[in-house]
């Protein structure tokens, strides 16, 4: 974790009086969020509001379980003196880290089994990854159907049309690879496992394996992962 994204700062914005969290990499944005703060997405920021209509108790309750949370998670947080506090909360692992390490998974397999494999746990038509997904965009329609304002079937058919045309889309298109791997039984050149044992054949004595070269494409910098506690 960078420096920069260690940092943030939670205050009532002077002017306003606005309670406003900035700062911070995405895995701090995902600890404010579970907290219940907002995102405001701008060109040149992203920061974090409390949700309208609370009472300025609630405020000071939101402010501080996020100062809590982040320095639990390893944070340094500047915020006013009304949202300080010394509690550090127990942490748990988001639902995403499980979906997460199917991705490590995928980038560790070395076989197309391995990765036909990973890829039924997203696939998987009963209780894949992508299954379920489809069932929380339903169940969000289904929640906007009766709430009352004008918009709110509009916003229901736009979810019911992610899951029917997007998701299904990803859906079968994810499906059609793993079923592509599960028939290939080939070894990734670029992955295999060294077995660390000599060919019979091998006429050279100082010989100690019978790896393949290393690939002459250079890997990709690492993508850095920060699974975050509450």
């Amino acid at each position: 974790m960078s420096t920069a994204g260690q940092l943030l700062d939670i205050r009532r914005a002077p002017h306003s009086g606005e309670l406003l969290a900035r700062g911070g990499d995405r895995a701090a944005h995902s600890i404010l969020q579970r907290t219940g703060f907002v995102a405001v997405v701008r060109v040149h920021e992203t920061y974090h509001r409390a949700p309208t209509g609370l009472t300025e108790a609630d405020e000071a309750r939101l402010g501080t379980e996020a100062v809590a949370r982040l320095r639990t998670a390893g944070y340094r947080v500047e915020c006013d003196e009304a949202f300080d506090t010394d509690a550090r909360p127990a942490g748990y692992l988001p639902l995403g880290a499980g979906v997460a390490h199917l991705a490590d998974l995928l980038r560790k397999a070395t076989t197309t089994a391995e990765a036909a494999h990973v890829l039924t746990e997203v696939t998987a038509p009963h209780d894949g990854v992508l299954a379920a997904l489809d069932d929380v965009l339903l169940a969000a329609a289904e929640f906007h159907d009766h709430l009352g304002d004008a918009a709110d079937p509009h916003i229901a058919r736009r979810l019911r049309y992610l899951a029917d045309h997007h998701l299904r889309a990803v859906r079968t298109d994810l499906a059609w690879t793993r079923d592509a791997f599960a028939d290939r039984h080939a070894a990734h050149p670029g992955r295999s496992t060294c077995t660390e044992q000599v060919p019979a054949g091998e006429p050279e004595r100082s010989a100690v394996c019978a790896c393949p070269p290393p690939c002459s494409v250079p890997p990709a910098p690492p993508d850095i992962v920060t699974v975050l506690r509450r």
